[in-house]
């Protein structure tokens, strides 16, 4: 079966709803799924993949940072791809290589082919995941469009709780002797019933005007964020040598050559990776701000936390999983609250972080409180409340930055912030994970007040990037934009 729609922009409205429309939107909710499992999992497996293949801790660090830098790049392009070529082909192939990359995950023999493996995953899933919302938005008429977008709230909530849990009952389980592998490996069935699936219910589906590909900037922006979360990450291990600064000199340099191209490109009547007539807007370069300093706390938390709750207090995978399900059952709390307070608008975003800086700050006071043997029941109340915050600031945040741009920019800006909440889980990853090893020093064999010292002070540090957040939310504009689907 083969149905193509057309992609213009009253698609969904002016013609017959697409007969599988439900069928397919399971389909896109599985790649969904794939992608918010996998970008946390390694956070619960990363101790145990160490103890078993090697690897320095700077290995830990470039398992979540690997894949989602590699997430962010791919991002910039990958929505174009699907205008250019198809979102069915394109999503068919981010699925298929996301699969073999965790095919190849779960086959690892070494560090090195570990994380090329991740980064592999995280740019199929960045050719993947873009597709979903243009077939979204041509297969389901307006009227049914908000229950389709409605979808992705439940999934995103349930994989959030039940991946660290899954990740460590597979570890602790270690199914057919495959240990840590399985967290890999069951991707394998996901994703081949995500693809047999997708060719027989997803309609073809292009743009009627699809902007071309820019080359030249996408390698410009990848070349800047490498040069710049590569020795956040090595820097620590090697000793800090003069190059590792110079990289990160060279990171701004080459961000200034895109800059010049991208403005360059537009003035020429060409098709800008990023347009940069965005950057000019107050609140759309305050929300980036905001993006970039909120994920890399959020993600770098969940790396130290993962490790703390393993190498400092001698949890279990499946302990450490089962300790963060308070976090995630308060963000879901939180999304849920966010709707009926959306009317205040930015206020909510404050307000979430005013709540979320509380937890953060709640977690170190029990930890010095309680000390080595605190326990997970001793945790639950603070992670609760930094849940509850976080889903306070998630959920209006996109439609919140997006109220700053002109309608014609919407798809544009939606696409550059989504790359940067990936660059700033990447960073989050450098840059915290560099500061827990550093204070812990090169080997794991640090005493337990070192471990609580390491934990408190990355605390403190994450308190600090939400007080920055809140200041720089200001430049929010005060309402999310009216009437939209969500844009995340």
């Amino acid at each position: 079966m083969t149905t193509t729609l057309d992609a213009g922009p009253e698609a969904g409205a002016a013609q017959t709803p697409y007969r599988w429309r439900w069928v397919a939107l399971f389909v896109i909710l599985a790649g969904e799924i794939l992608d918010l499992v996998d970008a946390l999992i390694t956070t619960i497996a990363a101790p145990t993949i160490r103890a078993d293949i090697g690897g320095s801790a700077g290995m830990i660090q470039w398992l979540a940072a690997g894949y989602t830098l590699a997430m962010a790049i791919g991002l910039i392009t990958g929505g174009r791809l699907g205008d250019l070529y198809g979102r069915k082909r394109m999503f068919l192939i981010g699925a298929a290589g996301f699969t073999a990359g965790s095919l190849l995950c779960g086959l690892a023999v070494s560090p090195e082919m570990l994380v090329g493996s991740r980064v592999l995953q995280g740019l199929f899933g960045a050719v993947m995941l873009p597709q979903g919302l243009g077939l979204i938005k041509e297969m389901f008429p307006p009227k049914e469009m908000g229950a389709a977008f409605g979808a992705f709230g439940p999934v995103m909530g349930l994989s959030s709780v039940g991946g660290p849990v899954l990740a460590g009952w597979l570890i602790d389980a270690d199914l057919f002797g495959t240990g840590w592998r399985m967290i890999f490996l069951i991707n394998l069935p996901v994703g081949i019933a995500a693809l047999l699936a997708g060719l027989k219910f997803l309609p073809e589906s292009k743009a009627r005007h699809a902007s071309r590909l820019d080359l030249v900037g996408a390698v410009l922006a990848a070349l800047g964020a490498g040069l710049l979360v590569y020795p956040l990450v090595q820097g620590r291990e090697l000793g800090w040598p003069a190059w590792t600064f110079a990289m990160m000199a060279g990171s701004a340099a080459v961000f200034a050559v895109f800059i010049w191209y991208e403005l360059r490109k537009q003035r020429a009547g060409g098709d800008p990776l990023v347009m940069p007539s965005l950057f000019r807007k107050r609140g759309f370069s305050g929300g980036l701000t905001v993006g970039i300093v909120f994920f890399s706390g959020m993600t770098g938390f969940a790396l130290v936390f993962g490790l703390y709750t393993q190498l400092g207090l001698g949890y279990s995978p499946f302990k450490a999983g089962m300790a963060q399900i308070p976090w995630s059952a308060g963000m879901i709390v939180g999304f849920g609250l966010a709707q009926a307070v959306a009317r205040f608008g930015r206020k909510v975003i404050h307000g979430g972080t005013v709540i979320m800086t509380g937890g953060v700050l709640g977690i170190a006071a029990t930890l010095h409180a309680a000390g080595m043997g605190v326990t997970p029941w001793q945790l639950a109340p603070a992670l609760v409340v930094t849940g509850i915050g976080m889903g306070l600031l998630m959920a209006p945040f996109f439609d919140t930055v997006l109220a700053g741009v002109e309608p014609h920019e919407t798809g544009a800006a939606g696409g550059t912030l989504t790359a940067v909440q990936q660059l700033g889980s990447a960073l989050g990853a450098a840059v915290l994970g560099t500061l827990f090893f550093n204070l812990l020093g090169e080997h794991f064999t640090a005493s337990g007040a070192h471990f609580e010292h390491a934990m408190n002070v990355t605390l403190w540090v994450v308190a600090g990037m939400l007080a920055l957040s809140f200041a720089v939310t200001f430049l929010l504009p005060k309402q999310p934009r009216p009437d939209q689907e969500p844009t995340h």
